[in-house]
């Protein structure tokens, strides 16, 4: 890979052994996926659950602590991703206390780093939004495919020491989706059907996915009639990626890239698939528990948006819950819920709010059996999917039905 003079003094070691660790490590992952060179970031995004990173991870990352700042403090803003705990609820959740202690552990180390603790996966929705075109190094899918396809921002899917990396040298291996000719449509999804709500949005996401089947492919989407909103892009981004591993995705007339319906032209020879309402159905009980027989609701996976708070509240005004219902959002959202009477409202339900965490990469099957959890309930086409690999039976439906099986223990279908 080219090097200019400040990147060759980082890998000579003259910003200081992080630095040096950080570059080299970028000129592996370059030379792996043949990058010329690097391009500046304007923001790094972090994946650092502790359930991830294990011991080992948490004491590489406190090594480096004990440098002078300037060798230690991240170059361009770096933000982080959901952690496994919310602190002030982790006794009501069962976790242990070996969990907590790891996560104030890897706070602190990444904190003496000057990396901003903003433990969310909805960045886009709350601080920070990149702009069209802006090159960034984004770990968490859902950010990584929503920046990508929303916004027309620039990143890979950027594992956590890369992210960290990306953050210590303000810049990135130049290949994949920072360059034009990756983003590129190379599949044609026609949907017969558009979304009404968020569940079947990610669905929709999910079977985009499955299609296109591949990080490199990116589906073009006709068809949709309405312009989506953004919980609607995010529930359909997040399980495209998990369902798919896509990193961008152009829906025709609406997305930046594709806003212009000239972008069409050339696509004519693209394979083709179509997606019709009843795939969606088909889809959706794939995963549902007739029987009614569930242990918990969840809404998580990505965060919730104040908007999605808020539909949670209003779901459950006047009534209480018979089992437990989670309501998870970034500690951006939770203080704006607070201030509203919108957590109140979930919490005098029997609901529990819980901050900056995300349900699956919280120790999710420890609390599963701490708490007797099998059977989940949840909106989110993303949590379905990879739930399952923590021992949970989950169940998609709608926000409004999964509300109903909390406080009267059954699903209404529809």
């Amino acid at each position: 890979m080219k090097m200019n003079d400040e990147e060759q003094a980082m890998a000579a070691g003259e910003f200081g052994p992080l630095r040096r660790w950080a570059i080299e490590h970028q000129l592996k992952v370059g030379g792996y996926f043949g990058a010329d060179d690097f391009v500046p970031v304007a923001q790094a995004h972090i994946m650092c659950d502790t359930e991830s990173l294990g011991d080992a991870g948490v004491e590489w990352l406190e090594r480096w602590t004990g440098l002078p700042r300037e060798q230690r403090r991240v170059r361009v803003p770096t933000i982080t991703d959901p952690r496994g705990t919310d602190f002030e609820k982790a006794n009501g959740l069962r976790q242990q206390d070996w969990m907590v202690t790891r996560e104030r552990r890897t706070v602190a180390a990444l904190e003496a780093l000057d990396v901003l603790m903003t433990n969310t996966c909805i960045n886009y929705q709350t601080i920070m939004p990149p702009l069209l075109g802006d090159h960034v190094a984004y770990g968490d899918t859902g950010v990584v495919i929503y920046c990508n396809s929303v916004l027309g921002a620039r990143s890979n899917f950027e594992g956590g020491p890369s992210a960290l990396s990306a953050g210590l040298t303000g810049r990135t291996p130049r290949y994949g989706f920072h360059l034009d000719k990756t983003r590129r449509p190379s599949v044609r999804i026609d949907v017969k059907y558009t979304p009404r709500a968020l569940n079947e949005w990610g669905a929709l996401g999910a079977l985009v996915g499955k299609l296109a089947g591949d990080y490199w492919h990116v589906p073009v989407v006709t068809g949709i009639d309405i312009v989506p909103g953004s919980d609607d892009m995010k529930h359909f981004g997040a399980a495209a990626a998990s369902f798919g591993s896509l990193a961008l995705f152009h829906i025709a007339g609406v997305t930046p890239e594709a806003k212009d319906l000239s972008f069409m032209k050339g696509t004519e020879g693209l394979p083709v698939h179509s997606v019709t309402q009843d795939d969606l159905k088909v889809l959706q009980r794939r995963y549902r528990q007739d029987d009614g027989d569930i242990d918990l609701v969840v809404f998580s996976a990505p965060q919730l948006s104040i908007v999605e708070m808020q539909q949670v509240a209003d779901l459950l005004e006047g009534r209480h819950v018979k089992m437990p219902l989670l309501a998870i959002t970034s500690p951006q959202v939770k203080p704006d819920a607070d201030r509203m009477g919108i957590t109140k409202r979930i919490e005098d339900a029997g609901g529990t709010v819980l901050s900056g965490m995300c349900f699956y990469n919280s120790y999710a099957r420890e609390m599963a059996e701490a708490n007797n959890w099998k059977r989940l309930a949840t909106n989110s086409a993303k949590l379905v999917n990879i739930i399952g690999g923590y021992g949970y039976t989950p169940t998609l439906l709608g926000m409004e039905s999964c509300v109903d099986l909390a406080c009267k223990g059954k699903v209404r279908h529809g």
